[in-house]
């Protein structure tokens, strides 16, 4: 594991407590591979025997209906962890992977985390703070589809994709507007009519080409309706 991938393993809540020393065990026993986009990392009630970390790209967990539609539960970013928790739960998968663009990701598996373990408990403490703060976020997540209007819940997806910093910015919405309509929680049609109220703060799409005049003003919209 580079030095590079060592930086972004500390940005994870998971791991942002580690020594260097549990950095250095569990970069021994993890596999960093790239995946094309359409790619498959598991499936629904595949035994789960691991879990993983994106360094790069987009990965979207969804659950299958009996009807075969997808619910998408959530749509994975860099420097996030995922699938930790199933595989010290029931055993199971409760959700498919794929990686909606291409992608690098980092994998870990029980056994290779087990031996980490055993030897630095530490990373056990740095699992629950994961946990938490997921927890923490997926009750954020619906207290905004619950109560957010439209226009809020597509600016604060536009400031979490969009580069850091102040003044404009133009840059390129990582995947199609219809699955991120569907991590939103509404439809394609209240995307759109979600993206046109947002001209009022400056915003501008064409395509997957987004342009920002100001970033303060689309970062009030979403802070307003975090408040709210």
């Amino acid at each position: 594991m580079s030095a590079e991938d060592a930086a972004t393993l500390r940005a994870i809540p998971l791991f942002a407590k580690l020594t260097d020393r549990a950095v250095s065990l569990l970069g021994g026993v993890a596999i960093v591979r790239p995946v094309a986009r359409g790619t498959t990392l598991f499936l629904q009630d595949e035994p789960a025997d691991r879990f993983f970390v994106l360094f790069d790209g987009w990965v979207k967990l969804y659950r299958l209906t009996r009807d075969g539609t997808e619910a998408v539960v959530h749509v994975i970013g860099p420097a996030e962890s995922f699938a930790e928790a199933a595989m010290f739960a029931d055993g199971k998968f409760p959700v498919c992977a794929e990686a909606v663009t291409d992608a690098r990701v980092l994998t870990l598996t029980a056994d290779g985390f087990a031996r980490c373990l055993r030897e630095d408990d530490r990373i056990a403490f740095g699992m629950l703070g994961s946990l938490s703060v997921r927890l923490r976020h997926l009750v954020t997540q619906i207290e905004q589809l619950q109560v957010q209007p439209a226009p809020q819940r597509v600016a604060a997806f536009l400031m979490r994709v969009c580069p850091p910093g102040d003044g404009p910015a133009q840059f390129q919405l990582p995947f199609d507007k219809a699955l991120i309509a569907r991590r939103l929680g509404m439809q394609p049609e209240t995307l759109s009519r979600a993206l046109a109220k947002l001209r009022a703060v400056g915003v501008e799409t064409q395509g997957l080409t987004v342009s920002v005049a100001e970033r303060g003003a689309l970062r009030a919209m979403a802070e307003a309706g975090e408040e709210e």
